[in-house]
C-alpha cells in the first residue's frame, strides 16, 4: 500500500499536466451512502422548480406594484446629473467692479420623486422628491470698499473694507425637497415649476484677498497694503445658513422611453448668510443650473 502511495504521488503525479492533475484531484469515489442518479436529478429539479417559483412570485408582486401606480395615477423617477452655478449677489453691487474669473467645479445632482396625476390623460400633475445637491464654484473679482474679515499674522482677525483682489472658493452641499407642479405639453415635452426646501448639510466659503490695502475699520481707518505674493485668507464657512428655499423651474424632454433629459435652474431667495452676519454689506443667492439625465424608471 505504502509503494501505492508512492508510485502515484512522486512518478504519476509529476509528468501530469495541471489540467490533469486537477481534475485527478478533484475525482473521488462517492461514499456507499451517496444517493442514486435518479435521485439526484430529482433533487436538482426540485430546486429548479423552486427557484422558478420564486421568480414567478416576485415577477408577479412587481407586476401587482406597477398596475397599483398605474391605476392610482403614481410615476416614479431617479435622475442624475450635474449642477452649474453657484451663489451670487443681486444683481451686481457697487462693490464688485468686474468679475475677473470663473469656475465652477464638479458638483453632482442625485434625485428620486414620486408624481401624482390629477386626471386620466396625465396632463397635470404634483411630484415630490428628495435631491442630493451640491455647489462647487471657484471666482476672482476685483473689488472695492468690500467688506472682509481677515486673519492676521498671529491668527486673530482685523475686521474692514477692502479694495482689491478677491477669491473665494465655494463648496456647499444640500438635502433639498422640490414640490414642483407638472404640465405635459406633450407625450415628449414637459415643464415643471414650484418651490424648494434646502438643508445644508456641509458648507465652505472661504478665500484669500491680493493686490490690494485693507482699512480697518472703515474707509477712514488705516491702510495696510498687500502687494506682491502677500496674501490674506478669510473664512465665512461658520456663518452660512443651514436652512434655504427658493423656487425652481424647468423642462423634461423623453429621448427614450427609459431615458428622459432634464434641465432645471434653482433660484434662492434667501440669503445663504446668518441674519446677523454683517461682514457683507450685500446678500448672496444659491443660484444653479442644473443638468439631470439618466434612464429613468417609471411605474407604467
Amino acid at each position: 500500500c505504502l509503494f501505492f502511495y508512492f508510485f502515484i504521488f512522486y512518478v504519476i503525479l509529476p509528468t501530469l499536466p495541471l489540467s490533469a492533475l486537477f481534475c485527478f484531484l478533484m475525482r473521488r469515489r462517492p461514499p456507499r451512502s451517496t444517493q442514486s442518479r435518479s435521485s439526484a436529478a430529482s433533487d436538482v429539479y426540485k430546486r429548479q422548480l423552486f427557484f422558478s417559483i420564486s421568480q414567478i412570485n416576485a415577477q408577479s408582486s412587481e407586476h401587482k406594484g406597477l398596475l397599483w401606480s398605474s391605476l392610482h395615477g403614481l410615476d416614479y423617477e431617479f435622475k442624475a446629473g450635474v449642477n452649474i452655478g453657484g451663489t451670487s449677489p443681486l444683481p451686481l453691487p457697487k462693490e464688485i467692479r468686474s468679475i475677473e474669473s470663473y469656475s465652477p467645479g464638479l458638483a453632482i445632482t442625485l434625485e428620486g420623486n414620486i408624481t401624482k396625476w390629477l386626471d386620466t390623460t396625465k396632463k397635470w400633475g404634483i411630484s415630490l422628491g428628495l435631491r442630493l445637491d451640491n455647489k462647487n464654484m471657484t471666482t476672482e473679482a476685483l473689488v472695492k470698499n468690500y467688506g472682509m474679515e481677515i486673519f492676521n499674522e498671529t491668527g486673530g482677525k482685523v475686521e474692514g473694507l477692502w479694495t482689491g483682489g478677491v477669491k473665494t472658493k465655494v463648496k456647499m452641499s444640500f438635502l433639498t425637497v422640490p414640490i414642483l407642479a407638472n404640465y405635459k405639453i406633450s407625450d415628449r415635452w414637459k415643464l415643471v415649476a414650484g418651490p424648494y426646501l434646502s438643508y445644508m448639510m456641509e458648507g465652505d466659503f472661504s478665500g484669500h484677498v491680493y493686490e490690494g490695502h485693507l482699512r480697518s475699520p472703515d474707509a477712514t481707518g488705516d491702510r495696510v497694503n498687500f502687494t506682491g505674493d502677500n496674501i490674506a485668507t478669510y473664512d465665512f464657512s461658520s456663518d452660512l445658513r443651514k436652512f434655504q428655499w427658493g423656487l425652481q423651474v424647468g423642462g423634461e424632454w423623453k429621448a427614450y422611453k427609459h431615458l428622459n433629459v432634464h434641465a432645471d435652474l434653482t433660484w434662492g431667495l434667501n440669503d445663504i448668510f446668518k441674519k446677523d452676519f454683517k461682514t457683507i454689506s450685500f446678500a448672496m443667492y444659491p443660484v444653479s443650473y442644473t443638468h439631470l439625465t439618466l434612464p429613468t424608471i417609471y411605474s407604467v
